[in-house]
């Protein structure tokens, strides 16, 4: 038991109201306005959670988002919130958080022995230990890998969905201000003052920042009572938008912010219609950026005891919440801020013992002020070692010299049950790095700050730009507030800046990135949150990996959710201090979104589920549904997969529906098909160079099979086209490639052809649509469809008419995907339905079937045609046995690129048919080998791509891409999806499986 609550102070609670919480599974009390951490320092706990790698014990760190150590799991089951840190968890009634990485429980975890073998999980130890123990390495890899991954990750997220509601959201305005501290708030102020629409964004649920624990006074007012009155002026500001509990993550092109407002977190559920979380796009004309910074650690042996955290995070607890973190506090400082913070602890009741700064000179301002309240000063020393296993217990001091940098003599052991270190101020420049800034290091505060205080559309103010005066911060953020409102249009008179009265820190640390070691043994942390210790840094430098980025990379120093915050500063400087090198040499990874860790909710908002995307109906989509067909989603379309009847599988249904197509006639609806209006005088022509043949001379009233490439060469999309006037044509697409065709065809005509007259119009929702296919599909619609003459040579293949069926008027094309005598019609969406209804009723006496998706790929396999399973944008004409389709007289889009030598190699993949041998049906993306046994290592030479049971052949039959596989038909070759140990014998046959010579289509 060290934290306890003190029995006055906390700004921000309300004692008179009780708020009851669990903590892996024991019941816990706090106060209205805690955080989780504050609750549970104050109730004496003092373990938070295990380190990630050796399963150390850890408390808490810090009082905001940069916390590494604290991380739960709030609530249960389908609202299960990882890795949430208990410092900006706002207590509630009811709430419920569990730690994470530990198991049996967080007292004993027996994963803890992983420290015993820490030498074995040094940096970069998942490259090097499991690679090579055997004859062959990679089966070792594949052997340790499950267990390597089963321990990866902290928290185990929920598999289950989330009942609440997420939305998303856009803001415009003149100015964003990004912080709320006194730059932030000034700057709001100053540019507000002009006109100019303002929003004010701050994570933490009051506006402020660290002037809540400020001693000075700003126009005469306690620094907190001035924060309330300017906030209260901001808020009845008609032109400005205060968003607490709002955390800016990402600095996007255009002045384009993403953030994160958590809206209702802080309660037990969510009322009706109110979301959890929100994101909001945010669009300023000028951006502020205040976003502070963050107090940086000290690193030494022991750094990480449960009972060591940052100096303020303690000024916090005492403040904001009434907590002190222990009953005998030490400070370990190397600035002035530390003596200003232990005169501020003192004031709020918390029992400061000791003071330890490797500074020689005690701060006489300070050190006067201290005298007679029982602190006992260590100037010239500095902590070597802190002890205590699960709570701290005592910490080792020694005498230093800082010319040196070294320890001058024995350690003496001091009795403690909190330490607060504090070494220097680190700025939160990730915001104004994601803006395109690179930081510089700024030796007087020993951190980096942005090169530059404004850029194109975004300017810094306050602490991030390393001013760490009250008065400097104050003057900053009202120049840049003003600065900004310029910029976005808006002028105002100078105006004067508060008044600061009171005694005032120097933030200029001695340069103290790592304690000496005591003990060769000692683990000293860098970045607590991947259990990266000073000694993994050398030795990174001492295996080549110097450069930042790969620092990074070897160790994961300043990964995932710190994302540098805590750690970045002294794994750089004890990296250049292993080159040798000054630290700006070194330099600093760049910074990318998010800052914090956002949930995946807020980013989806209510487009989830069926709501992802909207829903596209056909007409007949009623009639699928009452016959209690197996809808599918493709693309943004609802497709029946297959009518089922009871006691059928879906392959069986399938067969039952291909057959009726084979043998009689069937129906499908294809009204998802992609479908454009091109028209204009040049339409013929722009044609001609989209496709990869010929269109110039398609004759009106004839439609034409089209391939379209990429200008890399490869497969884009094919379909068909028909001609229907001069200089109409309606070009029909794939379902899935519809938008993407119509956004490239608009590209091509705005940008490379801008002369072109021509007019595109996507009609696909204006028609609906039934292809009729089967020996008996000409009886059908002669039956019912009199003003249109069936006969072959009236109606050729690949031919087009007009006419109607009971009045309402259609467009039939004659042309075929299922390689039977087959026609397209379209119609009006409106008479969809009715067209439908009238085809299934007349089709009765032929015995007609509907039939779906799945049905519908039985029947192209068999004839071999290609669907976007082959068109995957890795393939060219010629490997999908469509090269005859390359036009030799005309350029089109991608002709020249097509022709590189590595898209014309002899070894390129080929489409080939394949017979399943042992009469088991094939997997799509199982790889085609020459070895016979499943477990012997082989060369991938093909995939296969689209497997079905053939109703012609009847056997399990397939597409795939081979290497040469043109000049392999008849070998025999193994499919072997290793995933499902299936490892079977397949014949290499043509990709035509029926009517190679096209009679059945063409009668």
């Amino acid at each position: 038991m060290a934290g306890y609550r003190l029995p006055t102070g906390g700004r921000y609670l309300d004692r008179d109201k009780p708020v009851r919480f669990s903590f892996d599974g024991r019941a816990h009390k706090g106060l209205a306005g805690d955080t989780l951490a504050s609750a549970l320092l104050a109730s004496g706990q003092m373990l938070f959670g295990r380190s990630f790698k050796y399963h150390r014990p850890r408390g808490v760190l810090s009082a905001g988002p940069e916390e590494p150590n604290a991380l739960v799991t709030l609530r249960q089951d389908d609202r299960a919130e990882v890795n949430t840190k208990a410092p900006v968890i706002e207590l509630y009634n009811g709430l419920d958080a569990k730690s994470q990485n530990a198991w049996p429980s967080l007292e004993t975890d027996f994963m803890a022995i992983n420290t015993l073998f820490s030498p074995l999980f040094s940096a970069g130890f998942y490259y090097k230990t499991f690679i090579g123990p055997f004859k062959k390495g990679t089966r070792a890899w594949m052997f340790f890998e499950p267990f390597i991954r089963n321990a990866a990750g902290l928290g185990k997220a929920s598999r289950e969905p989330d009942p609440d509601r997420y939305e998303r959201g856009n803001l415009f305005c003149d100015v964003l201000v990004v912080g709320s501290g006194p730059a932030g708030l000034m700057a709001a102020r100053a540019a507000a003052a002009t006109g100019a629409r303002v929003v004010l964004a701050e994570e933490a649920p009051l506006m402020g920042g660290a002037l809540e624990e400020e001693n000075q006074t700003i126009d005469g007012l306690l620094a907190s009572d001035w924060v309330a009155r300017e906030r209260d002026l901001l808020a009845r500001m008609e032109t400005v938008r205060l968003m607490p509990r709002t955390t800016v993550f990402g600095y996007y092109d255009s002045n384009t912010l993403g953030a994160v407002e958590r809206v209702a977190d802080h309660v037990t559920f969510p009322e009706d219609g109110v979301p959890r979380q929100k994101y909001w796009t945010i669009r300023a004309k000028d951006v502020v950026i205040a976003t502070g910074a963050l107090e940086r650690p000290l690193v030494f042996a022991g750094n990480d005891t449960p009972g060591v955290m940052l100096v303020d995070a303690m000024l916090r607890y005492a403040v904001r919440y009434g907590v002190s973190a222990g009953r005998s506090v030490a400070l370990f400082t190397c600035h002035d801020g530390g003596w200003a913070s232990a005169m501020a602890l003192l004031e709020a009741g918390v029992p400061v013992k000791a003071i330890i700064d490797p500074r020689k000179t005690i701060p006489p301002a300070f050190a006067d002020r201290l005298q007679g309240q029982g602190v006992a000063f260590y100037p010239g020393h500095v902590v070597v070692k802190a002890s205590g296993g699960k709570a701290l217990c005592n910490i080792h001091v020694a005498p230093y010299d800082a010319d040196q940098g070294a320890v001058t003599g024995p350690s003496r052991g001091v009795s403690v049950d909190a330490l607060g270190m504090t070494g220097g101020w680190t700025p939160s420049v990730h915001l104004v790095s994601q803006a395109g800034d690179k930081p510089v290091f700024q030796d007087e505060i020993s951190a980096f700050v942005p090169a530059e205080t404004s850029g194109k559309g975004w300017r810094t103010a306050g602490s991030v730009n390393g001013l760490f005066s009250l008065k400097a911060c104050l003057q900053d953020g009202h120049e840049a507030g003003q600065a900004a409102a310029l910029a976005a249009g808006f002028a105002s008179e100078e105006a004067a800046v508060p008044d600061v009265a009171g005694l005032e820190a120097v933030m200029m640390p001695l340069p103290l990135y790592e304690v000496p070691a005591s003990s060769i043994r000692a683990k000293a942390f860098v970045d607590f949150q991947h259990d990266v210790k000073a000694s993994d840094v050398r030795l990174a430098h001492q295996e080549g990996f110097r450069s930042v980025e790969h620092l990074k990379r070897y160790t994961t120093l300043g990964m995932a959710a710190d994302q540098g915050k805590t750690s970045n500063v002294n794994g750089l400087a004890i990296m250049a201090a292993a080159r040798d090198a000054r630290i700006d040499d070194v330099g600093t990874t760049r910074f990318r979104p998010p800052y914090t860790p956002v949930a995946l909710g807020p980013l989806a908002g209510r487009e989830v589920g069926d709501e992802v995307l909207p829903e596209r109906r056909t007409a007949a989509q009623d009639w699928h549904e009452a016959q209690d067909a197996t809808m599918v989603s493709v693309g943004l379309w609802r497709r029946p997969q297959a009518y089922i009847k009871p006691g059928e599988t879906l392959e069986m249904a399938a067969t039952r529906e291909a057959r009726a197509v084979r043998e009689r006639v069937g129906m499908v609806d294809v009204s998802t098909l992609g479908k454009i209006d091109v028209q204009g005088p040049d339409a013929s022509a722009f044609l001609n160079r989209v496709y990869s043949n010929a269109f110039a001379k398609l004759p009106v009233g004839k439609a034409r099979y089209g391939l379209m490439l990429r200008d890399d060469g490869l497969v884009y999309d094919d379909g068909t086209t028909w001609r229907l006037s001069e200089h109409q044509f309606l070009m029909t697409t794939t379902t899935a490639a519809a938008a993407t065709v119509m956004q490239e065809l608009e590209f091509l005509l705005a940008t490379a052809w801008p002369d072109l007259k021509v007019q595109l119009t996507s009609v696909t929702d204006q028609w609906a649509g039934q292809a009729v296919a089967g020996p008996k599909a000409r009886d059908l619609l002669a039956s019912v469809i009199s003003d249109v003459d069936f006969a072959s040579d009236a109606f050729p293949f690949m031919g087009i008419r007009t006419g109607h069926l009971d009045g309402a008027p259609v467009t039939i094309a004659r042309l075929s995907f299922s390689g039977e005598l087959a026609y397209e019609i379209f119609t009006p969406a409106h008479y969809g339905r009715g067209v439908w209804d009238r085809f299934m009723e007349a089709g009765q006496a032929f015995g007609i079937e509907a039939y779906g998706t799945e049905a519908l790929n039985v029947l192209r396999i068999e004839k071999g045609h290609v669907t976007h399973a082959e068109i995957d944008g890795r393939m060219t004409a010629d490997d999908m046995g469509l090269g005859g389709l390359m036009s030799q007289k005309k350029p089109f889009v991608g002709s020249v690129l097509a022709q590189r030598p590595a898209l014309v190699a002899d070894k390129r993949p080929q489409l080939v048919g394949l017979i399943s041998k042992d009469g088991q049906a094939l997997l799509t993306g199982a790889h085609l080998v020459s070895n016979a046994v499943l477990q012997e290592p082989a060369d991938s030479l093909g995939h296969v791509t689209s497997p079905c049971y053939s109703v012609v052949k009847e056997a399990y039959i397939a597409l795939a891409f081979l290497e040469g596989g043109r000049a392999r038909i008849g070998e025999t070759l193994y499919a072997t999806y290793p995933l499902a140990n299936r490892h079977q014998p397949v014949e290499i046959v043509e990709p035509c499986f029926y009517d190679p010579d096209g009679s059945r289509m063409h009668v």
